[in-house]
């Protein structure tokens, strides 16, 4: 739908509900002015009524999800009681007086006191829900589709090929050639030179196994000897302070292999043990 047709629509809209408002506007006065109501309150009545309606309206096509059938709610329920109202102004033959005062909306005391319940709550509920109602539209944030996150400032930061787009070619400037005729060039002669390596070539970083001088000179360590140097460091340690990484540091060697000479070393401590309870 193209935006004149939009428009056209909505001044459709608008001209229904004017028109539905002056229909419903003297039987919303007179309902006024029947449950007490003076002349300038019954006047506006019709407004806190219906205007409600058209507020709502508005909010429902505004709002989405949850906030949207809460305005069509309150749609609803001003719609039906705008339409009792009505209905109760057209059975009554003495709300179309001219000068009408307070008098009973039914013959029965319980009807009554719903009707009149009824057109005293709705301008309270006008203000309630009309300030819930402008509160939800204008905290109304709406929502974004996919396709239109990516905003245009990143897409323009991107390289062109980032944005599936053929690389532009710029135009080369034309040089423009000369006509005039051109002086034979005698020929050069050329001597043979030795290639040079260039000056500002920076070495390159040697790379392979790591020379002799800077290894270590600490020799390797085998089980063995791990396990005999380590009988001799932790033989005064008690058997809560045999912890691999204990044993890793005392003797400077890898996670791996302290655990290994731990295991073994508790191993030998409860070894004894059993042999000093039989003996």
């Amino acid at each position: 739908m193209n935006r004149n047709a939009k428009r056209a629509l909505v001044l459709a809209l608008v001209v229904v509900v004017g028109m539905a408002f002056r229909v419903s506007w003297n039987a919303l006065r007179d309902i006024a002015k029947a449950i007490g109501a003076d002349n300038v309150a019954a006047t506006l009545y019709p407004f806190v009524v219906d205007g409600l309606m058209a507020l709502a309206l508005v909010a429902a096509l505004v709002l989405t999800d949850e906030a949207r059938r809460f305005a069509l709610r309150v749609l609803a329920g001003y719609t039906l009681a705008s339409l009792v109202l009505n209905y109760v102004h057209g059975l009554l033959p003495e709300l179309h007086a001219e000068s009408i005062g307070w008098s009973r909306l039914a013959e029965g005391n319980l009807t009554n006191w719903a009707l009149v319940l009824l057109a005293t709550s709705l301008p309270v509920g006008s203000i309630y829900f009309g300030s819930d109602l402008v509160a939800k539209v204008l905290h109304h944030r709406p929502a974004i589709e996919p396709d239109k996150q990516e905003s245009t400032h990143t897409r323009a930061y991107r390289s062109t090929p980032e944005q599936d787009e053929p690389p532009v070619e710029q135009a080369r400037p034309v040089e423009e050639v000369d006509s005039s005729p051109v002086a034979p060039v005698e020929p050069i002669e050329v001597r043979p030179q030795l290639a040079v390596a260039a000056e500002g070539t920076r070495p390159r970083r040697a790379t392979g196994r790591v020379p002799v001088a800077a290894r270590s000179t600490r020799p390797t360590r085998t089980e063995v000897e791990l396990l005999a140097e380590a009988r001799s460091l932790t033989e005064s340690w008690p058997v809560e302070k045999l912890t691999g990484e204990g044993i890793r540091k005392a003797l400077r060697t890898s996670p791996a292999k302290a655990r290994v000479v731990r295991e073994t070393l508790k191993a030998e401590r409860e070894r004894d043990a059993a042999a000093a309870v039989a003996g």
